[in-house]
């Protein structure tokens, strides 16, 4: 071994070790900090369809893959990364013996391949994200032009259309740069040894690596090897040198991910592997959902109000965030001027959790009172910032209010998130403590919880007119609870399908359409109440379970067991969210039953749609229940010119700004979030906009009609599309 090599040697060993013993000592302070947060006792079932899903999204990238181009250049880094552990080991032997290679692979065809070629790909996909990077670099963007009447944005003015706003840039290059740098150390070395024979392969073994070797055309074997040995320690050095800027940021989501992604993705609510949507999660008390017979709000926290108070699986959330701004480039808030961006409440909550956990650590935190749990000994070596943190509010100080009611808990975010974070949970949490312990929220949430409370409707309508829809129809619509009353179907007619004007057709063309084909339903009449969705997306988590559990006492005394509804917020409750109470049906949405209708023939259009017809996805069908092809098969058996898709449509609808009880709040901050969905609707040219929620259709019809287009373009439910085929 020569002077080089000892030297090398002595280097390597002791610059691993430094940077192997602090970037431990990190990892094992982040997982003291996760485990600081609410215990969550949901995540351990089903391991192994856990780990099949852990593995299809992180080796397949399935999520990744939604973007084309960035998630196949994203997959050879991935694979170029993975597969520079072995060439990391390889240069342990290079410092000590340049000759030396890996044992038993390090000359087998099959390896020296396969490295060459994830060296290529990796390297042009680490250039393909340079660029793509380099292009979406935040910019000031223009002043939006607002359609005529709408009233300016009380908001800050956006001040990029970047999806990188923001995010931590020089952290993103920096690691894109050393996984190249690492890449073209180990095509260095191959290159040097081909040149001087050291290496007797052929090209087609090593393409790259051989055309690599002709710059070192006529040097010396000497100084070859030699110089092989320097790169391997310069390999070894710009690897753990990434491993030590991780061990100095504990907050370097895009670094750390690399390790927390895989247990982020294992521990996602739905273990099946779709995205952690439809019910929201459950407000949790000691990792249990709540039970507000035996809770008490002096004791046991209501939502979240403090960061410790979310879950372990939040703050590794948290943790977790690679600052991509996928979630934010969806976001309808964000889309629309208003100061909600997923990505930047989640580095937010990151910032301020990690910031604050020294004075965790050291006992310190407030209990239900507000009253200090740790003694003034015990915070007396908190640093001074670390309870500075501690003093802020959760909203308010990190999180401002309008960021926290901007939501319409759409799920953009979580279908684009590529390692699973669960961004509406959050929110929801938040709202939660904010209305059951604080009672600060929207004035116009308040009105809504009090007829909730008092009328059994957002409306504020009178119970007792829930049949009145019936009047005007030329069949009897049959009750459960008349006598002699067979039924297959409970139609579920919601309480927007009842007292909403324009719904309340949609239930009528839903009613004929099922009577129209011999389907035996009954309705509930005066005894069906609210699900409560609004309540629960508003974060009162009581009035939600006061009136679920009414509705569900009534469904089991029906003997309800399969239910269609109008209405996805009231289809998504009642499938997703019902069996938490002792409620478990089989719940569809009406596009599936008259989709089904149709294709076994016993409804048959007779009639075509002209004049172009696109379809708009309501969040709450699609993205939260994947029911994407009955309204889709539904309208293409009536339209003339077949269905015209918006450009955002299926899993990547834009929201048309109802959803999380955005419906009954004014939207008083940037542009409307219908107008912007119902501009892209009229887009298309097509003359009718079919919708499958009554929710969407008075915002889309709301949005049409602002801008001008409602004289040319019609807003109806699919079931009205299809009744007219019929009936025409």
């Amino acid at each position: 071994m020569g002077v080089v090599q000892i030297i090398a040697t002595v280097l390597a060993a002791g610059f691993t070790a430094v940077a192997i013993a602090l970037v431990v000592r990190t990892a094992l302070r982040m997982l003291a900090t996760v485990r600081l947060g609410a215990p969550d006792g949901s995540r351990s079932d089903n391991r192994g369809s856990r780990i099949a899903t852990m593995l299809r999204e992180t080796v397949g990238h399935t999520k990744m893959l939604k973007w084309t181009l960035v998630g196949a250049a994203h997959w050879f880094v991935f694979i170029a990364f993975l597969g520079l552990f072995p060439v990391l080991v390889e240069a342990y032997f290079e410092v000590v013996n340049p000759t030396a290679a890996l044992p038993i692979i390090g000359h087998w065809s099959v390896w020296l391949i396969a490295s060459d070629i994830i060296s290529i790909t990796g390297a042009l996909g680490i250039i393909t994200l340079f660029v793509i990077r380099m292009i979406n670099q935040p910019r000031r963007k223009p002043s939006p032009t607002l359609p005529e009447g709408t009233e300016k944005s009380e908001a800050p003015s956006r001040t990029s259309t970047s999806r990188f706003e923001r995010s931590n840039q020089w952290q993103a290059f920096y690691i894109e740069a050393t996984i190249l740098a690492i890449l073209l150390c180990g095509l260095t070395i191959r290159a040097l040894k081909i040149s001087v024979g050291d290496l007797e392969i052929p090209v087609w073994m090593s393409p790259a690596a051989h055309g690599i070797a002709g710059l070192f055309s006529g040097i010396s074997t000497s100084a070859a090897l030699t110089t092989v040995t320097l790169v391997a320690l310069l390999k070894i050095f710009v690897s753990w040198t990434f491993f030590l800027i991780l061990a100095f940021n504990i907050t370097m989501g895009i670094g750390w991910h690399r390790l927390t992604a895989f247990f982020n993705i294992y521990f996602k609510r739905d273990p099946e592997g779709g995205p952690a949507l439809g019910a929201v999660k459950p407000a949790l008390v000691r990792g249990e959902p709540i039970d507000f017979e035996k809770a008490d709000p002096e004791t046991d926290p209501f939502g979240v109000g403090q960061v410790e108070q979310f879950t372990w699986k939040g703050l590794l959330d948290f943790t977790t965030c690679t600052e991509c701004g996928r979630c934010q480039s969806q976001c309808p808030a964000w889309n629309t001027d208003k100061p909600l961006s997923p990505k930047l409440l989640v580095m937010d909550l990151r910032d301020h959790l990690y910031a604050k956990a020294p004075y965790l650590m050291a006992g310190g935190g407030k209990d239900a009172l507000g009253e200090e749990k740790a003694t003034e000994e015990q915070l007396a070596n908190v640093p001074a910032d670390a309870l500075a943190e501690a003093a802020k509010t959760l909203v308010g100080d990190v999180i401002d209010p309008d960021v926290l009611w901007s939501c319409t808990t759409c799920g953009a975010c979580v279908e684009q998130c590529p390692v699973d974070i669960e961004h509406v949970d959050h929110i929801v949490d938040m709202r939660r403590h904010q209305v059951m312990i604080e009672s600060e929220f929207p004035a116009e949430a308040q009105t809504l919880m009090r007829n909730l409370e008092t009328k059994g409707n957002p409306w504020g309508a009178n119970p007792n007119s829930r049949l009145d829809w019936t009047k005007s129809l030329d069949f009897e619509v049959p009750t459960v609870d008349k006598a002699g009353t067979e039924w297959d179907y409970l139609f579920w007619v919601g309480c927007a399908g009842a007292f909403d004007d324009k719904a309340v057709k949609t239930t009528q063309a839903v009613a004929t359409l099922l009577n129209e084909a011999g389907v035996k339903f009954a309705v509930l009449g005066n005894g069906e109440t609210c699900t409560g969705d609004p309540a629960r997306r508003a974060g009162n988590e009581f009035l939600f379970a006061m009136l679920a559990e009414q509705n569900v006492e009534t469904l089991n005394e029906a003997g309800a067991t399969k239910i269609v509804a109008t209405c996805p917020h009231c289809l998504n409750t009642l499938g997703n969210e019902y069996g938490e109470m002792g409620g478990h049906y089989e719940v569809v949405h009406h596009t599936q039953l008259l989709a089904s209708l149709v294709a076994d023939g016993k409804l048959t259009p007779v009639s075509k749609v002209d004049g172009g017809l696109t379809y708009h996805d309501p969040c709450y069908l699609g993205r939260h229940n994947r029911i994407f092809t009955p309204p889709r098969e539904v309208l293409g058996a009536v339209a003339t010119e077949g269905l015209t898709e918006m450009p955002r449509n299926s899993e990547r609808s834009f929201c048309c700004g109802a959803g999380g009880a955005r419906m009954w709040m004014e939207e008083k901050l940037g542009t409307r979030v219908n107008i912007n969905r119902s501009q892209e609707a009229v887009d298309t040219g097509a003359k009718t906009v079919a919708v499958g929620c009554p929710f969407c259709s008075t915002m889309i019809t709301d949005g049409v009609n602002a801008i001008g287009s409602g004289e040319n373009v019609e807003v109806v439910d699919v079931a009205q599309v299809l009744l007219r085929s019929i009936k025409e």
